[in-house]
């Protein structure tokens, strides 16, 4: 409630007065005022319980993946199908070529996304690359429809005859993370197992200027042991990946989180026997 507080000839200010406090706003307060909060009402949207109320204890690093992942769905409260990630920091320096991480991995339940899939290639390649499924494929009629801004594909694939055509339109694909790469395996003559690699949920990943691997492998939706499954798929990934001059420490930290959920920190030890 409140009480309009006035000295005969002009209003001083209001009152508002709570159970436990008492609040005094001046006209000046009020007319700067950007909102009214009115007691009693919620906030809307959904209320993401605190980690510190988790069962689990959220602030607690010592955990499994089951029990990271528990945290993870208790805290997908969006009203679409989040994606499920895991960040890692890794105790290499990506400034050094030798250091450099790329994770090429197949999920073997897919990504939870349509994958559509853009191959530059002719002839007989082309001919395969339409037979394993791909979305678009072109030579420089397709280089001509990228520099126009048309670009609706999510994975880009080419054989090496064709990266004269692709280099071409390179500083569009690139910024992208689009641009065909060998270290990927997007760039092979082999088209049609790379098309459906890409459609079967492959996933590259490489690491940041921070050192840090973002990489996502499932859907809320996903039952435990798909994520188990994809999540496994992806540590053995990321463990061969493992640079030769790094011997001690590879993983520092991990930590797992869903689209809009806050970060679930893990045991880098009970994610994988080699760490």
């Amino acid at each position: 409630m409140f009480r309009i507080v006035n000295n005969t000839s002009r209003i001083v200010g209001v009152q508002l007065l709570g159970p436990q406090t008492t609040l005094f706003l001046t006209p000046h307060s009020l007319f700067h005022a950007s909102s009214v909060v009115q007691a009693g009402k919620p906030a809307k949207g959904k209320k993401k319980v605190p980690l510190d109320n988790d069962p689990l204890n959220g602030a607690n690093p010592n955990r499994d993946f089951e029990q990271a992942l528990h945290l993870v769905r208790a805290h997908a409260t969006a009203r679409f199908d989040e994606t499920v990630e895991a960040h890692f920091h890794l105790n290499v320096d990506p400034r050094k070529g030798n250091q450099m991480v790329r994770v090429n991995a197949r999920l073997p339940h897919g990504t939870g996304q349509t994958v559509r899939v853009a191959v530059f290639a002719e002839g007989a390649a082309a001919i395969a690359a339409k037979e394993a499924g791909a979305d678009i494929v072109g030579g420089q009629e397709l280089a001509e429809e990228i520099k126009n801004g048309r670009i609706d594909f999510d994975r880009c694939i080419a054989t090496p005859d064709m990266m004269g055509v692709v280099g071409k339109v390179a500083r569009i694909l690139g910024p992208r993370q689009l641009m065909p790469n060998p270290k990927h395996g997007t760039v092979t003559m082999d088209v049609k197992t790379a098309v459906m690699d890409a459609k079967a949920g492959q996933v590259n990943f490489k690491v940041d200027k921070s050192s840090v691997l973002h990489c996502h492998f499932g859907k809320v939706s996903f039952n435990d042991q798909k994520l188990k499954e994809n999540f496994s798929a992806l540590m053995d990934a990321i463990v061969g990946a493992r640079p030769e001059v790094i011997k001690g420490i590879y993983v520092k930290s991990a930590t797992f989180c869903s689209t809009m959920g806050p970060g679930i920190k893990a045991d880098v030890g009970k994610l994988h026997p080699s760490l």
